[in-house]
């Protein structure tokens, strides 16, 4: 990857470059369709129900599929009185983030897109770019409902992004490097969820809220604002918002692998025979089924409580964290 990067551009290059783009494309809509089957299986065992058991035999294998096609045949409305073009953008300036933060995610040692030298701040900094889709979907969509999901999430996001970002600079402290490679090399004898249990809470408390999934799923409250931002949206529209959601829960699952759990390493050297690869897909699907048990277990809260508990309390734990992270350093290594 490294060579292909360091030669001059031409056409075969650029035709790789497209393959890979493409490949991950493919997993990603992969993980897509079979994560929303997952999550509709456990929360049905969760709640003593069956979930999904019609279409794809016994257990629902195309249930989601047939939904996309669903989605897809509607027809796709657009209000008389919205601002249209803003309407038609709003989709894809959420989904486009969520899809390129994962050029920066190493799968393995050797499985990865691009290793930018700062690869947790790009993350970072183009993630926070979604929030300007969501927001601009609530306020070109002229809806009272989907205005205030808008603005519920333009603030719930932005508000998390903080404590989240704070939660991480322990690991770059102990690691002194932003590249996530480094990160995961550092982790070769002991995970950072170890080292830093702390901020493992913090960060997946924020991402969880990031990701508006429950408890902190306010912009979308059905029982409040209808349906949120996307009130407005249909057909494949409105599954474009859906699919940046899961995508973003595909690569905050990839970050938290590779920030906490030690990336690709196994948790106990005997078992270093086993792929990489392996290893990094069963700390991600721990992730992923945390999430999905918090949407199980947890109601959801108030907005007054979500602002109080992000600025009051998650921010300050974070800070701490800092500090007592570079005391420890300091006076340790």
């Amino acid at each position: 990857m490294n060579e292909l990067l360091q030669s001059a551009p031409n056409w075969t290059n650029t035709a790789i470059f497209f393959f890979l783009g493409v490949s991950l494309l493919m997993t990603v809509l992969g993980f897509v369709t079979y994560g929303i089957l997952a999550e509709r299986k456990v929360l049905g065992f969760m709640q003593a129900r069956m979930g999904p058991s019609r279409v794809g035999g016994r257990f629902g294998l195309l249930q989601t599929v047939a939904d996309v096609l669903k989605l897809l045949l509607k027809e796709d409305t657009i209000p008389k009185l919205a601002d249209r073009p803003l309407f038609i953008l709003a989709p894809v300036l959420a989904f486009a983030p969520a899809f390129m933060v994962l050029a920066a995610i190493p799968f393995s040692e050797n499985l990865k897109f691009a290793d930018i030298g700062v690869g947790l701040l790009y993350y970072i900094a183009v993630s926070g770019i979604s929030t300007i889709g969501v927001l601009l979907g609530g306020w070109a969509s002229n809806n009272k409902y989907a205005l205030l999901g808008g603005m519920r999430s333009a603030a719930q996001m932005i508000s998390y992004e903080i404590p989240l970002v704070m939660s991480v600079v322990g690991i770059v402290l102990l690691t002194g490097s932003l590249n996530l490679t480094e990160i995961v090399a550092a982790q070769e004898n002991i995970a950072y969820i170890f080292l830093q249990p702390v901020a493992f809470l913090v960060f997946l408390i924020a991402a969880t809220a990031e990701l508006n999934r429950t408890p902190f799923d306010l912009p979308e409250a059905e029982s409040e604002l209808v349906a949120g931002y996307h009130v407005e949206y249909s057909g494949f529209r409105w599954a474009f918002f859906m699919l940046s959601e899961y995508v973003y829960l595909f690569a905050m699952a990839s970050l938290t692998t590779i920030l906490f759990l030690g990336g690709w390493h196994p948790p106990l050297p005997f078992l270093g025979f086993i792929p990489g690869v392996v290893w990094f897909a069963l700390k991600f699907m721990s992730i992923v089924f945390i999430m999905i048990w918090f949407r199980a277990s947890f109601p959801r809260i108030r907005a007054d409580q979500l602002m109080s508990f992000g600025w009051k309390v998650l921010l300050p734990v974070a800070l701490a964290n800092i500090f007592v992270t570079a005391f420890i350093k300091e006076l340790f290594f």
